[in-house]
Order: structure tokens, then C-alpha cells, then sequence
């Protein structure tokens, strides 16, 4: 009897941690949304500039490295052809060094967009498609980015010779006969695509996050993206 007695209390305490076990997940509270969100973005844009700030971090990245413009690609054939292989590789080089340097002023741009974002806006972006922050960036940042990144391009190019390679190689171009002549400003075509290479990188980040739970390094991170997760199934 006593037997009997021990057992009951003992599938009554199996039960109820099972239950505990296959519980689900409790709801965020909109505060961790929020404060989830951030953190996650946070280190998304953080990760995503750094990368680009770093030596080569647009030059040996095929997918952002900045080529000549669309416009002096012929040009930049034409040059090849006469041998001018160095002087075409000198301002590839250069650009996406301009770029690299620039990256290192988005950093804060980011994290004060982040801060200013609403509830309904780490909400939306939560349970948004794969790249809705990165929408949301492009919403909200790209104007102060493109104000903020010229001048540090224009310096930039200055400082890593962008300015002078690209010039020399429109002014070689402009010399040969019957071509159309080409302007060697160039800050305006470096500003944009360097904008563009940040976008990429945090949506890379950004899907990283959404796609990999290993990424979740925090427990709120989990939490809430677990909770997204589940959302976006339904």
C-alpha cells in the first residue's frame, strides 16, 4: 500500500514536468521586443560596417567591390588595350579603399536610427519578411547616409589617390581620338556604392539572424526570434 502511495505523487510530478517540458515558449512582452530587436540590429550593423572598414573589406568582397562606373567601362577596355593595365588597376583599388574608409562614419548613423525606432516599427520589422530592417534602413538612413558620405568620400578618395588615378585615366581616355569624353568627377559614384555595399552586408547579417539560431547569442534574442519564428509559419 505504501507502494501504491510513493507511485501516484511520482507520475504526478513525471506529468507535470513533461508538461513544463513540451510547454511553449512564453510571448515577449513588447518592452523585450523592442529591446530584442535593438540588440539584434545592433549587432547586425555593427558586424556589417566593421567587416567593410577593414582593409579589403570592399576590395576582396566580390559582391560589393566597386568597379569602374557602368559609363567608363568601355574606357576602361580601351585603356587596358593601350596597356594602361596598372593605371585601370590603381583606380579599382583606390575606390573601394575611399569606401572602406568611409564605412567607419555609418556606424553611429545606424545605431541612432535604431534607437529612434517605435514599437510598431521592431514589430513590424520582427515579424516582416527576411530583410525588412534592411528596408527599414534604407527608408530611414539613406539620406542622412549619402549627406554624411560624400565629404568623407571626397576626402577619402583624396587621401587613398582615387582622385588623381581616375582623373589620370579619364584624361588618357579623353586623349584618343574620336572617343566621347568622359568627366573625371568620381565622389558622387563612390558615395552610392558604397551606400549600397553597407545595405548588402546587413542584409547578409541581417538574414544570418533570421536563419541560424546559433546566431542568437543572447537569451532575449532567442526568445524573440523563437517567437517570430513561430509567427511567420502560421
Amino acid at each position: 500500500m505504501k507502494k501504491a502511495v510513493l507511485f501516484f505523487p511520482v507520475i504526478l510530478l513525471l506529468i507535470t514536468l513533461s508538461g513544463f517540458n513540451n510547454a511553449q515558449p512564453a510571448k515577449p512582452s513588447p518592452f523585450e521586443i523592442g529591446n530584442g530587436l535593438k540588440q539584434a540590429l545592433e549587432l547586425a550593423t555593427t558586424k556589417s560596417t566593421d567587416q567593410l572598414s577593414q582593409v579589403d573589406g570592399f576590395f576582396a568582397n566580390a559582391a560589393v567591390k566597386i568597379l569602374f562606373p557602368p559609363q567608363a567601362q568601355k574606357a576602361e577596355k580601351t585603356l587596358r588595350k593601350f596597356g594602361f593595365n596598372k593605371l585601370c588597376d590603381n583606380v579599382i583599388l583606390s575606390l573601394n579603399r575611399a569606401a572602406e574608409d568611409a564605412a567607419k562614419q555609418a556606424r553611429p548613423i545606424f545605431i541612432s536610427a535604431i534607437r529612434q525606432m517605435s514599437l510598431k516599427d521592431v514589430t513590424n520589422i520582427l515579424l516582416g519578411g527576411q530583410d525588412a530592417a534592411t528596408q527599414y534602413f534604407k527608408q530611414t538612413t539613406t539620406g542622412q547616409l549619402t549627406v554624411s558620405f560624400k565629404p568623407v568620400i571626397q576626402t577619402s578618395l583624396n587621401k587613398t589617390g582615387a582622385t588623381r588615378y581616375y582623373g589620370d585615366a579619364v584624361n588618357q581616355y579623353n586623349q584618343i581620338p574620336f572617343v566621347r569624353k568622359m568627366n573625371p568627377d568620381i565622389s558622387e559614384y563612390v558615395t552610392q556604392k558604397a551606400i549600397d555595399g553597407l545595405f548588402y552586408q546587413i542584409a547578409l547579417e541581417e538574414l544570418n539572424i533570421r536563419k541560424n539560431v546559433g546566431a542568437r547569442s543572447t537569451p532575449l534574442l532567442q526568445k524573440i526570434f523563437s517567437f517570430a519564428d513561430k509567427n511567420q509559419k502560421l
